[in-house]
């Protein structure tokens, strides 16, 4: 049978139809041009970008930079300048038959980053500052396209080809030269912290108009340049401009129409509208580029027409900037790159150009925009150096324009890079000069009402004369700074507001003679009418922070503040919650980047003259051990409330874990992150700072939360009961001091117990414990002198976020410190009837209860007492002061013991608190722990 025999063998010999798929393991070369599955090169030269101008991002970030200048820097390095002269580099990396697929990508990704230029603009922005923003705008047009259209004569007879026409190199050197980069013009803006200034509404609506002109005269020069004859260019035109008004007006009310029938105001953009908006985009992208405008111009009135309301921009943003941020722009900046060749200007004459065209681009620009500022808008030098130096910021927005102007072939190589070199140099100069021009100090910034640029004032001054006011007390503090950052510490803000709520009457409260459907006719605002003093004199800025970061929608949150403190909902929950306890709070908002968090705060504190800062604050705790201790009959006994022990942190944990733990994880570090920002706050703030601890989620109490808040819901009744162990020093002379305020409430009681530190044989005399505590909960435990003397040591911290020490001071220092503390104790504890009304009011003081203690471990027995203090219906605080600067011993010793018998926390804990306070976050006790800082204390 040899016919079968070599049927069979002609199937091995037969040739494979399908194609192999192998890759490597066939030996293929991964970088090789595959046109019909273009893939696996897309995929590493996507890496190899992305890479590079993240890292190039990393290193200028630390100079203030914009992430611009590290993606055009990572285009120079990748091309023939630097990388592409290794042998085989751009022959396997970035060959010439691969760019069509890069340049495509690209591409889309310009038309989209140009459709999130024009959602940021806001035309709102022009209208309001016209009058001073046009003179500015129109000299910053004008000056440098003259400048440029001079400076091209020279150039086109050096470098250009005579088959290219002058008049369109001329027109698209003086755009080059006259564009603003409206984006990074914005992030540095925000970045410097300047969007509330007069120069930088100034600037940003100038800058607005200076955009949306280049990118006319951009259509206008690839209009003149794809036309073969000047009637086809006005046919052109004629076309674009048309094309235009269809979309402002028809389009754009469609879009509106659909944006509100499909609830994407009120919900965020839907699947529809977002389809619907997608393909209105790339339409437009499309039929602009088919009549010879280039398609980008489409893309940039797409976004112009979006509507504003309900931020639908600001959403719409955050749905599609990552991926053009993070790998569009990268694409399109390394092919620029990959066409800038900074060795193609190796002769004397050429870098003369060079230099010649960066210094005619600043001078046009910078000369033109600060001489109108100066002379036509009324600004001082300073500002008006700091106008001309931002609005000489090139960025994207030339090297878009250059781009255009090379694949049109007006531009040569050389010339390329030559105006590529310019751009960047200006962009990289922005920063620096707006710094040396427009120091913080000299910053005008606009006023609440903010009618008129000449209606601003000084926040130091502003400050200074609310407390010269006459008949002002000094231990009194009736203007808080709420911070509120996150919706987890909502509650804890609401629970320090609810402490320095107005005093109401005993005739309205809840326990008074009276019929309930009286009192329930009497609203908050209406009850608080009966203390018009109080309400009068209190005054709370509820501070909502954003953190600014390198999204264009942080931006474009920055820019629209007005609107987002009507429609943020921490904001809103929080006024509500103001409204229903009579609480007087004015909002307010910052969109800083992380590192400012904390100066932002003290800088806000600080123009709203507030007496003193209050952070709420969630520590990171360890993952639970367990809450209650089981028996053999199935029965749980309740302990108290403790911290559990820090267990080991394995990292695998958080890799291969998908339950509590890795999550747990997750959140302990965003707690330690947050709390450089409270100590951050702690270190900069010029004022008092008190951080309320909120340990209502761990208390076991009944009641014990935040739940209820509103006048007479906590408890039943809305009552508190402060405890403050007073070691003595300025933070515990100032708590004793808030204590004292805080009980001319007829809802606070208070116990201030003053410990003192002393080596005794027998028990200290305190209270008996509680009935409800075992004889293990709190262990007295004696200390050895020799080592509480040894631990009188000056605690290291990380730069910038201070830890809570414990000073050296010599014995003069330490008896002004016990003198100031005996002073103050005297004056609450022993009050002299000629005095008391002048400290406090009698009635508070009699809501307090003053005893001393003598004990060799004052943490445990403060800890012990506290319970003890407890009184039915009333939520339990514990105030303390940070730390114990000026006073003679420390605690380390007794909460290492205080951490084995409880439990352990992070050492972030300690250093943001304090020894004091962490003893009783460890031990669990109370419902929250205010901290307190004093304010310009310069012994620490």
């Amino acid at each position: 049978m040899p016919e079968f025999s070599d049927t069979v063998i002609s199937l091995f010999h037969a040739k494979r139809a399908a194609a192999e798929q192998g890759g490597l393991l066939s030996g293929k070369d991964p970088t090789e041009v595959n046109t019909a599955d273009p893939i696996r090169l897309w995929i590493i030269q996507l890496g190899i970008i992305v890479a590079t101008a993240s890292l190039l991002s990393l290193v200028l970030r630390k100079i203030r930079q914009p992430k611009v200048i590290a993606e055009v820097l990572g285009g120079i390095i990748l091309g023939p300048t630097a990388f592409g002269r290794i042998p085989g580099f751009t022959q396997h990396i970035f060959p010439e038959d691969s760019r069509s697929y890069l340049s495509l990508t690209a591409n889309i990704g310009l038309c989209l980053f140009l459709f999130l230029v024009g959602l940021e603009i806001d035309g709102t922005v022009i209208r309001k500052n016209a009058r001073l923003s046009a003179t500015v705008a129109l000299a910053g047009m004008v000056l440098p396209f003259g400048i440029g259209a001079g400076l091209a004569v020279p150039l086109y007879h050096q470098f250009i080809s005579e088959s290219i026409k002058f008049t369109h190199f001329m027109l698209f050197a003086g755009v080059a030269f006259s564009i603003t980069a409206f984006p990074v013009l914005c992030r540095i803006l925000t970045e410097l912290k300047l969007l509330d200034t007069t120069v930088g509404i100034v600037v940003l609506s100038a800058g607005v108009g200076n955009d949306i002109i280049g990118w006319v005269l951009l259509a206008l020069s690839v209009a003149l340049v794809n036309a073969g004859s000047g009637v086809t260019a006005v046919y052109i035109l004629l076309c674009c401009v048309g094309w235009t008004l269809f979309l402002l007006f028809p389009v754009r009310y469609a879009l509106r129409w659909l944006a509100r029938n499909t609830g994407s105001i009120e919900n965020g953009p839907t699947v529809v509208f977002m389809t619907v908006t997608v393909l209105i985009l790339f339409g437009s992208a499309f039929f602009t580029d088919v009549i010879g405008v280039h398609a980008i111009f489409g893309a940039f009135v797409t976004g112009i027409i979006v509507p504003r309301e309900g931020n639908l921009n600001i959403t719409l943003t955050e749905k599609l900037e990552d991926m053009v941020a993070i790998i569009f722009l990268p694409l399109y900046f390394t092919l620029s790159g990959l066409s800038t060749d900074l060795g193609l200007l190796n002769d004397g004459i050429t870098w003369a150009y060079t230099i010649a065209i960066i210094f005619a681009a600043f001078i046009g620009k910078f000369g033109g925009c600060a001489l109108a500022a100066k002379y036509a808008a009324g600004f001082s030098w300073r500002e008006s150096g700091a106008i001309g130096s931002l609005m000489s910021c090139k960025g994207l927005v030339e090297l878009i324009v250059l781009n255009v102007g090379l694949s049109a072939n007006i531009l040569t190589r050389r010339v390329f890079s030559m105006f590529v070199l310019e751009a960047l140099i200006l962009t990289f100069m922005t920063t620096p000069l707006v710094t040396r021009f427009y120091p913080p100090h000299v910053r005008k910034r606009i006023s609440a009402t903010g009618a008129t640029f000449g209606n601003v004032a000084d926040d130091e001054g502003r400050q200074t004369d609310r407390k010269s006011q006459p008949g002002a007390d000094s231990t009194k503090r009736r203007r808080f700074t709420v911070v509120l950052d996150k919706l987890e510490h909502l509650p804890g803000a609401m629970a320090i507001s609810q402490l320095i709520q107005p005093c109401i009457p005993a005739s309205l409260s809840p326990g008074a003679d009276r019929s309930s459907s009286e009192s329930s006719r009497l609203s908050p605002t209406m009850k608080s009418k009966f203390s018009p003093a109080a309400e009068a004199s209190l005054a709370i800025e509820a501070l909502r922070l954003i953190e600014l970061s390198d999204r264009t929608s942080a931006v474009m949150k920055s820019s629209a503040v007005e609107t987002l403190l009507r429609t943020d909902p921490l904001l809103a929950v929080f006024k509500m919650f103001g409204a229903l306890n009579a609480l007087p709070i004015t909002p307010a908002m910052a969109v800083v980047t992380y590192d400012d968090l904390a100066y932002s705060v003290a800088e806000h504190a600080g123009s709203y003259g507030a007496d003193m800062i209050m952070l709420p604050w969630m520590p990171p705790i360890s993952s639970a051990e367990g809450a209650a201790e089981g028996h053999g009959d199935g029965a749980t006994t309740p302990k108290m409330p403790t911290t559990p022990r820090a267990t080991s942190t394995n990292p695998f944990d958080l890799l291969f874990r998908t339950g509590g733990a890795a999550h747990s994880g997750v959140e302990k570090s965003t707690a330690v992150i947050h709390s450089q920002f409270v100590r951050g706050v702690f270190a900069q703030a010029k004022t008092d700072v008190a951080l309320f601890v909120d340990q209502s989620s761990s208390g076991t109490h009944a009641g014990a939360g935040v739940a209820g808040l509103s006048v007479g819901g906590a408890k039943g009744n809305g009552s508190q009961h402060l405890f403050l162990p007073f070691y003595g020093g300025p933070d515990d002379r100032l708590a004793l001091e808030f204590v004292v305020q805080l009980c001319e409430s007829e809802r606070v009681s208070a116990t201030v117990l003053r410990m003192m530190k002393r080596e005794v044989e027998a028990p200290p005399l305190l209270s008996p414990a509680p009935a409800h505590a075992h004889a293990g909960d709190v262990k007295v435990l004696p200390t050895s002198p020799s080592e509480d003397a040894n631990l009188l040591t000056v605690a290291s911290g990380i730069p910038g976020f201070p830890d809570t020490v414990y000073g050296q001071p010599n014995t003069e220092v330490r008896m002004q410190s016990e003198t100031a503390d005996n002073i103050v104790w005297a004056r609450y504890a022993a009050p002299r009837s000629d005095s008391s009304s002048s400290s406090a009011s009698a009635a508070a003081l009699a809501r307090i209860e003053f005893r001393e203690c003598a004990t060799p471990v004052p943490l445990h027995a403060g800890i012990r007492e506290a319970e003890g203090a407890r009184r039915p219906g009333a939520r339990l605080l514990i105030v303390t002061g940070r730390s114990r600067r000026l006073a003679v011993e420390n605690h380390r010793a007794e909460l290492k013991e205080l951490m084995h018998e409880h439990g352990s926390v992070g050492p972030e804990v300690k250093k943001t608190i304090g020894d004091v306070a962490t003893a009783f976050v460890v031990a669990g006790c109370g419902e929250g722990v205010v901290v307190l800082q004093a304010a310009n204390v310069s012994s620490d």
